[in-house]
């Protein structure tokens, strides 16, 4: 057996990268593309100490497993890596010089705004294949259909079906890495023939979100709709790698084997968005201490993200989830960056978003403190919609002359008192996230004894 040169640390999680049956007692079994955590370091640096999801332990040989990393932040990847978007004919010829029979890439069409051209280098000069869309599909010949272009390009990879030759080689954009490649590297990549597909049970920004099954686990599955989201999708998913807590709507991983079906896997959180639970179950069934404990476990999640330096963006209790046992998880990372990047706000909600962030673009931890004081209203009201008879439009310019909503009925003073303190217009004054954890504790700890 091969030597791990570096030890990981216990808590590291790995992948199974092969089949296990275990050679003693002591050892524990698993099959490919199980996930694991190391327990502790052993001396023998071949084997590890670890643990499946079911909590059993055991040794394990190190080379049968991979460490699961975070995807490199900053990281230009892309599903589509030879799309170079709108490049000239002239642009396109240079790139693909000299020139390599099969080395292609795809640009937008300069003549026809809103199709696609395909640049194939054939013989020492370039075709140009005009991608037209027609009743939703994407086609070159108006005889083969595809859904997006990830479909076409698989396609004409397999078989030049009319083309001057079939795409060899794709000409990558600069500074791009292929999503796939970067995925596998890191230990996200799951393999579609371990994945069951059960039933739809919601719709998401990507497309519809589905309940299935991988290696006997529940999981929910987000299902991509088309090359518009492809990035966005990939953006998400690359968030998610770098996020661990429990309180933050775990990824499980990804699929971008089968060009036709890319999925982002994540843990199933079988009692929906915190929204519809606190509407369907109301004041009759969920007592205040529920409504405290959902509201810790969210500053808690959102404390691991300050830390973290990453901003939600999109705080609200529709995008937080309720698990079999009650514990509400942040979710819906798609809008989620680094604190330093920009945001068009076109996408925001208004009733949940900063006034600083609406108005200057600026986002930051605490124009996510301000959504989930919003957030705390919510909670407390049950899920009504923040600002009742409020028209939409009049929301900003009341909230910017200091306009605040009213406590929901029932709610305590003190979490009142913190909602208000959540939406200081000045963002410098509002509390962090550790804050507002450390008071929820208190509030929770004097509950507890009175």
């Amino acid at each position: 057996m091969s030597v791990v040169q570096t030890p990981w640390q216990a808590g590291t999680e790995c992948v199974a990268n092969y089949d296990f049956d275990g050679k003693t007692d002591q050892d524990l079994p698993f099959t490919k593309g199980e996930f694991l955590t190391i327990v502790a370091v052993t001396k023998d640096p071949n084997w590890y100490k670890a643990k499946n999801k079911l909590g059993r332990g055991g040794f394990i040989p190190a080379n049968y497993v991979q460490k699961r990393e975070g995807v490199k932040a900053g990281a230009k990847l892309s599903l589509m890596p030879w799309f170079h978007g709108k490049i000239t004919r002239e642009q396109a010829e240079r790139l693909l010089y000299p020139p390599e029979t099969g080395l292609f890439l795809v640009r937008e069409s300069t003549n026809y705004p809103g199709d696609y051209t395909l640049c194939v280098s054939c013989e020492g000069k370039v075709e140009h294949y005009r991608i037209i869309y027609k009743n939703g599909k994407l086609t070159i010949d108006e005889e083969a259909y595809f859904d997006n272009l990830m479909q076409l390009v698989e396609h004409y990879t397999n078989d030049a079906d009319g083309l001057c030759t079939s795409l060899m080689k794709p000409k990558l954009m600069e500074g791009t890495v292929a999503a796939q490649d970067e995925f596998f590297r890191s230990g996200w990549a799951l393999k579609k023939s371990d994945l069951q597909i059960l039933q739809t049970i919601g719709n998401g920004e990507f497309g519809d979100v589905k309940l299935g099954e991988y290696k006997g686990t529940k999981v929910a599955v987000k299902c991509i709709k088309n090359d518009a989201t492809a990035q966005a999708f990939i953006a998400e998913a690359l968030v998610m790698t770098q996020l661990r807590h429990k309180n933050l709507v775990q990824l499980l991983g990804v699929i971008v084997e089968d060009k036709c079906s890319l999925y982002i896997v994540t843990e199933f959180m079988a009692k929906g968005s915190l929204v519809d639970y606190l509407r369907s179950r109301g004041r009759s069934v969920l007592g205040g201490e529920c409504l405290l404990q959902f509201s810790l476990d969210v500053s808690e999640g959102m404390e691991y993200l300050e830390a973290n330096n990453f901003v939600h963006r999109d705080l609200a209790a529709r995008n937080v989830l309720v698990s079999e046992d009650n514990i509400a998880k942040v979710s819906d990372f798609g809008l989620t960056k680094e604190a330093s990047a920009t945001q068009d706000t076109s996408k925001l909600p208004v009733k949940w978003t900063s006034p600083e962030a609406l108005r200057e673009k600026l986002f930051s931890t605490k124009s996510d403190v301000w959504s989930f004081g919003i957030l705390l209203w919510e909670i407390y009201s049950f899920g009504r919609v923040p600002y009742p008879r409020i028209a939409l439009r009049d929301v900003v310019p009341k909230v910017e002359k200091g306009y605040k909503m009213d406590a929901p009925d029932g709610c305590p003073p003190i979490v009142y008192d913190l909602m208000k303190k959540c939406w200081h217009l000045d963002a410098n004054q509002r509390p962090t996230f550790r804050q507002l954890r450390e008071q929820l504790e208190h509030n929770k700890a004097n509950e507890l004894y009175h």
